[in-house]
């Protein structure tokens, strides 16, 4: 397992990552399989989405934050429980194919690390599975 280290530098951001997983699936030798990239966190998630233009993830986030405030009468008293109902909703993996070497991702899309209750220091973890 690989894993890739995320700094967050605000409470909400959508980080693209799909470089850093392109360059280590470019280290592993496979040519043809599966990529799982899994977030072991339960205040964030990881989604595909369009990465050609930024300002989608930031709508994203944005409606994210209209439908479930930071602030209101949530339950959970550790004051994050906005946070757990997005990662709910985005989920905590992503599995990709690969093929040719690389991730059969489509023209416009990304893989994004979904930060809910930053800022702070976070992992994903990469699972590379052979198709051949």
């Amino acid at each position: 397992m690989k894993r890739i280290r995320v700094k967050t530098t605000s409470r909400i951001t959508m980080v693209d990552v799909t470089v850093e997983v392109q360059k280590i699936l470019a280290l592993e030798d496979l040519n043809e399989g599966i990529c799982l990239v899994y977030c072991p966190h339960t205040t964030a998630g990881v989604i595909i989405n369009e990465h050609a233009d930024p300002t989608v993830a930031e709508d994203i986030a944005t409606a994210l934050s209209e439908h479930f405030p930071h602030r209101r009468a949530w339950r959970h008293i550790e004051g994050n429980a906005d946070a757990h109902v997005k990662t709910a909703l985005t989920g905590n993996f992503v599995m990709i194919p690969i093929t040719g070497g690389r991730l059969a991702l489509g023209t416009w899309q990304g893989v994004f690390f979904c930060e809910f209750d930053g800022p702070r220091n976070r992992e994903l973890y990469l699972q590379f599975m052979s198709g051949e």
